[in-house]
C-alpha cells in the first residue's frame, strides 16, 4: 500500500510541477483559455448551415394576378426577399455574377393561362451554385413554397389543376456537386495553412537551434535574410496551390473556366500576405512551441470566417464585418470566381485590396521585429 501511495505522490508532485510551468507565464494562461472561449463563440455563430436569407431577382413576363400571388407567397416566408424585378432574361447574369442575388425566377407570359387551363405551369429557377449546399437549400425552400401554393390553388380551382412545375438550372455547378465548391477553395486555403505554419516556424526554429549567430556573421542584412525566407515560402505556397489545381482539373475533372494568369496573379498576392502573417508570428515567438501555438490560435478563426464551409452572408452582421480583415475570405472568393465562372481580372481585382493591406501591415512589422531581434 505504501508503494502505491509513494507512486501516486511522485506523479502528483510531477503534475504540480507541470502546472506551475504552464501557468507561470501570464501570456500562456491567456492563450490556454481565451482562444477556447473565442472559438466556441465563433463556432456557435459563424458555423451555421441555416439559410435565413435568400435574395432573388424575378423576370415576371406574366404580370398576372396568379404570378403576383405566387411571388407574395414567396416573399411572405421571411426567407426570400426580392432585390430586383427585371425586364428580360438577359439581365439575370449581372446580379447573380456579382452575388447580389442567390437565385433568379422566370415566369413565362402564359403562366396564368396554363394554371387556369389545368396544365403544367412551368417556372424556371436559376441558382448560383458556386456554393452547392446553399443553392440546394434554396431550391428545397422554393419547392416547399410551390407545393403549398399548388395545394391552395387546387382547393380554390378544383383538383384537376396540375399547378406550378419547377425547372431548375444551376449556374457554375450544373449537378450541385459539393466538391465543385470545396476543391477550388482549397487551392487557396490549403496553401494558406501550410505557408503560414511553415513561415511561422522558420525564424523560431533558427532561435531554438541557436543558428541566429550564423546568420548574423554573414554579409546579409536582416532585411535580406527576411526576404530570402519570405520568397522561399512564397515559392512553396505557389507550388502547393499548383498541386491542388492539377488535382482539381485532372483527378476530379472540375472544368477550369478562367485565365491561368489571372488566377496566379491573385495567388501570388495572397501568398505574400500569408507569408507576412507567418513572419509576424515567427518574429514575436521565442521558440517553435510558441510559434505553433500562436499559429493555431490564428488559423482556426481565419478558416472558420473565410466562407469555406458556410457562406459569409449566413453569419451575423458583426462577424461579417470581422471577415473584412481576413485575407483568406477574399482569396477564396477570387479563386472560386476565376475557376468556376471564368471571371476576368476586372471583376475580381477588388478582392486583392484586403490581401495587399494585410501584406503592407505584416511584412514591415515583421521586418522591424526581425531586425530588432537580430541587432
Amino acid at each position: 500500500m505504501s508503494v502505491i501511495y509513494a507512486t501516486f505522490m511522485r506523479i502528483f508532485n510531477l503534475m504540480q510541477k507541470e502546472f506551475k510551468v504552464i501557468f507561470k507565464d501570464p501570456a500562456s494562461r491567456i492563450v490556454l483559455f481565451a482562444p477556447v472561449f473565442i472559438q466556441s463563440m465563433l463556432f456557435g455563430y459563424a458555423a451555421t448551415f441555416d439559410l435565413n436569407d435568400v435574395p432573388y431577382v424575378v423576370v415576371d413576363q406574366s404580370h398576372s394576378v396568379s404570378s403576383n400571388e405566387f411571388l407574395s407567397h414567396l416573399d411572405s416566408t421571411g426567407v426570400f426577399h426580392r432585390v430586383a424585378s427585371l425586364q428580360n432574361a438577359h439581365q439575370i447574369a449581372e446580379p447573380i455574377d456579382n452575388q447580389k442575388a442567390l437565385m433568379a425566377i422566370q415566369i413565362p407570359a402564359d403562366f396564368e393561362r396554363q394554371l387556369i387551363g389545368g396544365q403544367n405551369a412551368p417556372i424556371q429557377i436559376i441558382l448560383d451554385a458556386r456554393n452547392s449546399s446553399t443553392a440546394g437549400m434554396a431550391a428545397q425552400y422554393v419547392s416547399s413554397v410551390v407545393g403549398k401554393f399548388n395545394q391552395q390553388w387546387r382547393e380554390e380551382h378544383g383538383a384537376r389543376t396540375t399547378g406550378i412545375q419547377i425547372e431548375t438550372r444551376s449556374w457554375y455547378n450544373p449537378n450541385l456537386e459539393s466538391r465543385w465548391n470545396i476543391i477550388p477553395a482549397l487551392i487557396a486555403s490549403l496553401a494558406f495553412l501550410q505557408t503560414l505554419l511553415m513561415t511561422a516556424l522558420s525564424v523560431a526554429r533558427e532561435r531554438e537551434q541557436g543558428t541566429f549567430d550564423m546568420l548574423m556573421v554573414t554579409p546579409m542584412s536582416p532585411y535580406e535574410i527576411m526576404a530570402g525566407k519570405a520568397l522561399a515560402s512564397v515559392a512553396i505556397g505557389l507550388a502547393q496551390s499548383t498541386l491542388v489545381l492539377l488535382v482539381a482539373i485532372f483527378w476530379f475533372k472540375i472544368p477550369f473556366a478562367g485565365s491561368v494568369l489571372t488566377l496566379y496573379l491573385g495567388l501570388i498576392v495572397f501568398t505574400i500576405s500569408s507569408v507576412g502573417l507567418g513572419l509576424a508570428i515567427s518574429a514575436i515567438s521565442a521558440n517553435m512551441q510558441q510559434a505553433m501555438l500562436y499559429s493555431f490560435v490564428l488559423l482556426m478563426p481565419l478558416m472558420l470566417l473565410s466562407g469555406l464551409m458556410t457562406p459569409v452572408k449566413n453569419m451575423p452582421t458583426a462577424l461579417q464585418w470581422v471577415t473584412y480583415a481576413n485575407p483568406l475570405r477574399f482569396a477564396m472568393d477570387y479563386v472560386r470566381r476565376v475557376y468556376l465562372e471564368g471571371a476576368p481580372f476586372t471583376l475580381v481585382a477588388h478582392n486583392l485590396i484586403p490581401m495587399l493591406v494585410v501584406a503592407a501591415i505584416t511584412l514591415p512589422y515583421a521586418a522591424w521585429l526581425f531586425r530588432n531581434r537580430l541587432v
